[in-house]
């Protein structure tokens, strides 16, 4: 259920600046080496804390929200297990441990993290008056953007490890079509888009992995 509004306004601000720490506690916490052995545990939990206090500012709880929570979670997840099993999706990769413990090869965050991009993305080009294919366009842009700032970070934090050590682009096309049908069905769905705190968390997302690569160059 959401927040009632009083209780909304009450507290967003304060939750807005407990994301911007955890965030910002993590670009740090991961890249000193006295402490990136108990930050890096903390990944999976900090994407599901991301995802109930995103879901706490839905506006509109009908079974069709709850349709989509399930597809892009699952739908997701399964075409990363087919991508690690046969190479085919994505290109030759393997999960390492920083998302957290694996099932097929696979960490069930990970559909946690499809779940919030698309979520955030879609929510925040929904406000755009443009076409739908447009927003759609924009929005599966928008989250292969993000993926080329996590690639270059993502085996030092033990995310994943491409077989060749660098994302193919076979990866970034993989990565749009899937956002594309995601977001395909989350603008055809019928419940309202908007959410408050979609844009803040989807620029958390940014500001966490640009610093991680600020920090490769200090």
């Amino acid at each position: 259920m959401p927040l009632n509004a009083p209780t909304a306004d009450r507290y967003y601000s304060t939750i807005r600046t407990v994301l911007l720490l955890a965030y910002l506690g993590g670009i740090i916490g991961l890249q000193l080496p006295f402490s990136a052995t108990y930050f890096k545990p903390l990944t999976p939990y900090i994407l599901t804390l991301s995802l109930l206090i995103l879901l706490l500012y839905h506006t509109d709880w009908q079974p069709a929200f709850g349709f989509y929570i399930l597809f892009a979670s699952l739908t997701s997840y399964a075409v990363e297990v087919l991508g690690v099993q046969t190479g085919t999706i994505f290109g030759w990769y393997t999960y390492g441990t920083g998302l957290g413990s694996k099932l097929w090869s696979v960490p069930p965050a990970i559909g946690i993290n499809w779940l919030i991009l698309s979520y955030c993305c879609g929510s925040v080009f929904d406000r755009l008056p443009i076409s739908v294919p447009a927003k759609i366009g924009l929005a599966s842009t928008t989250m292969v953007i993000l993926d080329m700032c996590i690639e270059p970070v993502a085996e030092k934090l033990d995310f994943w490890t491409w077989q060749e050590h660098i994302a193919p682009l076979q990866n970034y096309v993989a990565w749009w079509l899937i956002s594309a049908v995601l977001l395909g069905v989350w603008y055809r769905l019928p419940f309202r888009k908007e959410n408050r705190l979609a844009k803040w968390l989807l620029a958390l997302q940014f500001i966490f992995f640009l610093g991680q690569i600020l920090f490769m160059f200090i």
